[in-house]
């Protein structure tokens, strides 16, 4: 009875500090500081805790830096060439000028004490923005007709994206941009054109929308055997609410983002209505390379089946949040490992400063990188007896250790990255837009935002204005010939001249 009340005891006190660190967590990630940063004081404290268990990092550091978190010395005033500039900075030189001339009258430009004329010896120029509101215009398509006796001949007019719609190219680029690249929901925008005097309903633009997605699948494909022909590829998931008819309530859907290498710029996402394996699985079925992810275990099957020809990478951003999450509960332990992982990012800092790319980074890597790592596996398996497995530190030590093959393979290839930071950030445009359009209305509108989004982030990617890109590619893809589908690719994309 004691030995099941002990347990009983252990149990409820596990849930409750379970429970405690996940309130503290969405505390946190609602009101407090979300950023996983620490201070060069912070990283010198935990360096020093790693001592007094024997563990000694300066030897093993002192190639790498002191950080991801450490920020360059500040310029001095006097540093020269790399010094910013003082002063307002001019107005940029692209822009339209027009040109107004302020003289004074005519009776200012004579001296009475002089009694002579003034002369105009210079001016003085200054400049500023002015803003022109935008604005809609009605195009009149007119086809001339002619006939003879026995026949009748009208002049054509070019393709429009949706026929005999209202809508024009530029017009559907701008919902299209507005909603997907600005995250301004439709109902917002059909306020902004009641302004201009015209009523246009959310029915109307999301159907033009997914008319315009529906025009441009066949690209959106070609887009992904662009990003799937990529050495490795970074993905993740992040949730977003969708209309239901069938429930009181909206349920989740998932948006998959798949990222090409720096030889591939371009993102493309897919849309799944849950978190299945089912939908990375049929995505995924033809690539053949690197796939950089997190642990989640849907993956887990891609990897261990040979014929796949997947390789795992792992991502250490996601292995140190654990490690920070634990932090406030354990800092005698965990501190010591944030702070050796800290020297990893000091590694691939150095790199970027120094431009090494390659077999260059590769033997940096293994240079400074790898003993780092040996140290930090060795502190792990020590610290691993030291803590409950069910605790917050546990369950990191647990997740490091399950996946240190996936986690440490970044060092012998320089074409990986030490973690997928760039697919999470490819997520940061559904996050924000989430807040403001709040769901899909279906899984359909899933998908289509999923093809557009696709087409404004690789736009973003490739310095190309989304705008323009989808003007000029919705006006002529309805024409454009198949086999040279792959020049309307954003990084390919030259826009025509007319």
């Amino acid at each position: 009875m004691v030995l099941d009340l002990i347990a009983q005891l252990d149990a409820e006190q596990a849930r409750r500090i379970k429970t405690e660190n996940l309130l503290r967590q969405l505390l946190a990630a609602r009101s407090g500081k979300r950023s996983e940063q620490i201070t060069e004081e912070q990283l010198a404290l935990f360096e020093a805790e790693l001592k007094t268990q024997g563990v000694n990092v300066e030897e093993l550091s002192k190639h790498g830096g002191s950080g991801p978190d450490d920020k360059d010395p500040p310029a001095s005033a006097d540093s020269g060439a790399g010094a910013k500039p003082r002063g307002r900075s001019p107005l940029p030189a692209h822009l339209k000028r027009e040109r107004i001339v302020h003289d004074l009258a005519e009776a200012e430009k004579h001296c009475a004490a002089c009694d002579q004329d003034l002369r105009e010896f210079g001016e003085e120029t200054s400049e500023r923005y002015e803003y022109i509101p935008a604005q809609l215009i009605v195009i009149e398509d007119v086809c001339k007709k002619y006939a003879c006796q026995c026949t009748v001949k009208t002049a054509g007019k070019p393709s429009q994206p949706i026929e005999k719609s209202t809508a024009g190219a530029s017009l559907l680029s701008q919902v299209i941009v507005a909603k997907h690249a600005d995250h301004l929901p439709l109902h917002r925008q059909a306020k902004i054109f009641r302004r201009f005097g015209v009523e246009l309903s959310v029915q109307t633009m999301g159907g033009w929308m997914g008319q315009c997605a529906g025009l441009l699948d066949p690209l959106y494909f070609c887009l992904k055997d662009f990003v799937l022909s990529s050495k490795v590829v970074g993905t993740d998931d992040t949730p977003v609410k969708v209309l239901d008819r069938n429930l009181p309530h909206t349920r989740k859907g998932r948006i998959w983002p798949y990222v090409g290498d720096r030889d591939h710029p371009a993102v493309i996402y897919d849309y799944t209505p849950t978190r299945g394996r089912a939908g990375p699985e049929e995505f995924l079925k033809d690539f053949k390379g690197h796939l950089q992810a997190d642990a989640y275990v849907v993956y887990d099957s891609f990897f261990s089946d040979p014929e796949r020809g997947l390789v795992e990478v792992g991502c250490w951003a996601h292995a140190r949040r654990h490690f920070h999450n634990a932090l406030e509960n354990d800092q005698a332990r965990i501190g010591g490992v944030l702070a050796m992982i800290a020297h990893l990012y000091g590694v691939e800092k150095v790199a970027r400063q120094k431009g090494l790319r390659g077999e260059e980074l590769r033997l940096a890597r293994e240079r400074d990188a790898r003993p780092m790592l040996i140290q930090i596996h060795e502190y792990l398996l020590v610290i691993r007896e030291q803590v409950l497995p069910k605790s917050e530190s546990g369950q990191a030590i647990a997740y490091a250790l399950k996946n240190w093959t996936a986690l440490t393979r970044y060092c012998g290839d320089g074409d990986l990255s030490i973690d997928n930071n760039g697919t999470e950030r490819s997520l940061r445009g559904f996050a924000i837009g989430r807040n403001n359009w709040t769901f899909f209305g279906s899984d359909n509108g899933g998908k289509t935002a999923a093809i557009l989004r696709s087409f404004v982030t690789s736009c973003e990617l490739a310095k190309v204005d989304p705008f323009a890109w989808f003007r000029d590619v919705l006006s002529r893809i309805a024409d454009h010939p198949v086999k040279r589908i792959k020049e309307l690719l954003p990084h390919q994309w030259a826009p025509v001249t007319r």
